[in-house]
């Protein structure tokens, strides 16, 4: 069996390195001889996924730093909890840098004779040599051509990530402020430096300056050495009415886009992944061949579960961005309220690890 994906990014990587493992062939192809890594952003990977990736892709221990446990605040209610995850000091889910992930798939994949990578600007020509092609690439003209039918939310708003040097603490703990100006997680990487990612209105003019006093200014924890300077990019959510064309299937962030307030968008990929691998190796032990079925099933195990996940961390946003706009602090008090009940607090653990309670 030989798979081609399309792009070489993360997805795209992690993929492969999932499918190599199950003796596939597979061949990347990419435009560019050298993909451009963004040192200062970060991904959150829950518990059950990192266990998976461990196992099953590569072992990512030493670049990972756990996190056990998650405190949720609102400006409206200043320095109060509204809810307050832990899980008895154990991990609830861990922090990496993107290139450190990256480099480390890259460089185990260049070492498996089941894995090529392959520059070429050109992929309509060869796509029919393939039992099944994957497209990650949202700028290629497969993405143009049969993955244009999509569901678009623009949040009017961009996410500014940056990276702070502080004073050595026991860093275990991160924080989501939900603030007028959007969310802001404080996300640690080690016990001296902890990743930002801060949504803002477009409206709302950030210079070096704006930015470095709002981190100061929602800043209960740390004492602060240093801020980098920040990146940005547009924050929308996206997804695909379809998730296949013949033998074609998109994945991703091409399928599917989130907003990064609870940091669950790679989340959603490794599980896609999951279901994707159970299906190819039933098929294959029955000794079904792997063709346009595989998609047709992808599709129909994952798609509900995507969309209905999706809306949920939409709704989380517009429902704090709501008590924002009213300038109350009812909702917090609800939530805060219900966050003290056990079971809907460990409801809310599993989700956030397994992407449902079922």
């Amino acid at each position: 069996m030989r798979v081609c994906i399309l792009g070489s990014g993360l997805s795209a990587l992690t993929l492969a390195k999932a499918l190599v493992g199950q003796n596939i062939f597979v061949d990347i192809f990419c435009s560019k001889k050298k993909t451009e890594l963004n040192f200062l952003r970060t991904i959150g990977i829950s518990k059950s996924n990192f266990d998976y990736f461990n196992n099953n892709i590569v072992n990512i221990e030493k670049i990972c730093w756990k996190i056990n446990k998650i405190e949720i605040l609102t400006e409206n209610l200043r320095k109060e909890k509204v809810i307050n995850f832990e899980n008895n000091n154990n991990q609830l889910f861990s922090v990496v840098k993107n290139f450190k992930i990256y480099q480390a798939l890259e460089k185990n994949l260049l070492k498996n004779k089941y894995f090529k990578k392959i520059y070429k600007n050109n992929y309509s020509n060869l796509l029919n040599k393939y039992d099944l092609v994957v497209n990650t690439d949202y700028s290629s003209s497969i993405t143009k051509k049969y993955f244009n039918n999509k569901i678009l939310k623009d949040y009017y708003s961009y996410a500014y990530i940056s990276e702070i040097t502080h004073k050595k603490i026991s860093n275990s703990t991160a924080t989501q402020i939900f603030t007028k100006y959007g969310p802001l997680a404080f996300l640690p990487i080690s016990n001296t430096q902890t990743s930002l990612v801060f949504s803002i209105k477009k409206n709302k003019k950030i210079t070096s300056q704006d930015f470095n006093k709002l981190i100061n200014q929602h800043n209960f924890n740390y004492e602060i050495k240093k801020i980098k300077k920040f990146d940005f990019f547009k924050l929308e959510s996206r997804s695909l009415r379809s998730y296949y064309h013949g033998n074609i299937l998109a994945f991703g962030d091409l399928l599917h886009k989130i907003h990064p307030l609870a940091g669950q968008g790679f989340n959603m990929t490794l599980r896609d992944i999951k279901i994707l691998l159970d299906i190819i190796k039933h098929k294959t032990d029955l000794g079904l061949p792997i063709d346009i079925s595989v998609n047709k099933e992808f599709e129909k195990k994952s798609k509900a579960k995507n969309i209905i996940f999706s809306n949920g961390i939409d709704f989380l946003h517009e429902f704090f961005n709501l008590e924002s706009k009213m300038n109350s602090n009812l909702l917090s008090k609800s939530v805060k309220f219900l966050g003290k009940n056990p079971s809907i607090n460990k409801m809310f653990t599993k989700i956030a690890d397994q992407g449902s309670i079922f």
